[in-house]
């Protein structure tokens, strides 16, 4: 959880209890999580939104693969969808060579 160890959840619980008191901290904790259930409700209502702008090609749209780090592993590092489409086996096609005397192809547009 948020690379928090249990010492130190038990460090920021006596904190806690120092600084506000027993009195008033269960009242603290209910508003942290009023607050954390608002917050989390605001960014699931922006996820929403944006899938819905940009349409149904984005449906499947995850914020997580905007992240630099899943981006580059999602697209470089998984196998490609394109790999298992077959390609063109051009080694078993034999080359045919010229005739004596004739001029391989050129375009003159290409180079």
């Amino acid at each position: 959880m948020f690379g928090i160890g249990p010492l130190e959840l038990v460090v920021i619980a006596i904190v806690a209890v120092l600084v506000f008191g027993p009195d008033r901290l269960p009242e603290f904790a209910r508003t942290a999580g009023r607050l954390l259930r608002q917050v989390r409700q605001m960014v699931t209502n922006a996820q929403n939104d944006l899938r819905n702008e940009l349409g149904p090609e984005y449906a499947d749209l995850e914020l997580q693969d905007l992240n630099p780090k899943n981006f580059v592993r999602k697209h470089l590092l998984e196998p490609m969808d394109e790999d298992d489409k077959p390609v063109a086996d051009f080694a078993d096609s034999t080359p045919q060579r010229l005739p004596a005397g004739a001029k391989p192809p050129y375009d003159p547009e290409s180079t």
